[in-house]
């Protein structure tokens, strides 16, 4: 959903299987040994429940089919294998259909740390395993039924909706600690304690109005959190008029970013030199 990748996805042979080289095997291994000490006590209790569900191995990639195995059984969904890159049109189809699109790349050892495209360990590690709770699988449903309908326009306001819920949204239970289930945190060392312990992050109670008229830039660490109190709060919010509060918040315009605009180098090679 941008415009450009230098990832080519692997393609599955007749049985659906794919056959990952040993060095992307061993990315994922490491990616999941430093996340699996990063995430008990910050993760929320449903995505580590979702994760034991899952079972997933620690020192390969695994196939679709595993993941699928759990996912129908759970809550109806599977996986879709998808290109680095699909269209947002494609994106809403196949929520809609309860898939959920993974690309079938990994990341290079240079990119460790930081991936604008959502790679696999994103997907099936970040998220897979909340799609086993039936709130956030139904959250996930609505929200591509939502999107397959909306114009080019409303989809705009409908990506900050999945960006601080979906990707970076975090739970603050009445009766517990803060804790993390957005897949964009989950799948990030980074992210993971910046999210949890910066004190210069921003953490404030969902309000989709709010939620709708925040920007957002997908390369940095996110100066704001939205935080619901429970998962199933996610059930409440996809029975809302969403798209009222769509047209609401096109008609009162983004609140003023609070980050610096993304600098282009041609901007940088231009400035005078004093």
């Amino acid at each position: 959903m941008t415009k450009g990748t230098a990832y080519i996805a692997h393609t599955a042979d007749e049985t659906g299987f794919i056959q990952y080289p040993q060095a992307e095997h061993d990315i994922w291994s490491q990616l999941y040994a430093r996340q699996a000490v990063n995430l008990p006590g910050r993760a929320c209790k449903e995505y580590l429940q979702g994760l034991d569900a899952l079972a997933m191995p620690k020192d390969r990639i695994p196939q679709l089919a595993e993941i699928d195995a759990v996912l129908q059984v759970t809550t109806g969904w599977k996986t879709a294998a998808v290109p680095a890159l699909i269209s947002f049109g494609r994106f809403f189809e196949l929520l809609a259909n309860k898939e959920f699109p993974v690309a079938t790349f990994i990341r290079r050892k240079e990119e460790f740390d930081y991936l604008q495209e959502p790679d696999i360990f994103h997907e099936i590690f970040g998220h897979c395993p909340l799609l086993t709770n039936p709130s956030f699988a139904n959250f996930s449903h609505m929200y591509g039924q939502l999107g397959l309908h909306a114009s080019k326009e409303d989809r705009v306001f409908l990506a900050r909706l999945y960006w601080f819920t979906v990707e970076f949204g975090l739970l603050q239970p009445k009766d517990g600690p803060l804790c993390i289930y957005g897949g964009g945190i989950l799948s990030s060392p980074g992210e993971t304690l910046y999210a949890m312990e910066s004190a210069v992050a921003e953490r404030q109670p969902f309000d989709l109005l709010d939620v709708l008229r925040t920007p957002y830039r997908i390369d940095i660490m996110q100066p704001i959190y939205y935080v619901i109190e429970h998962i199933d709060m996610l059930d409440e919010i996809a029975k809302m008029d969403i798209m009222s509060y769509v047209t609401k918040a096109r008609q009162l315009g983004l609140f003023t970013p609070k980050y610096l605009p993304k600098v282009k180098v041609s901007e940088i090679v231009s400035q005078p030199v004093s």
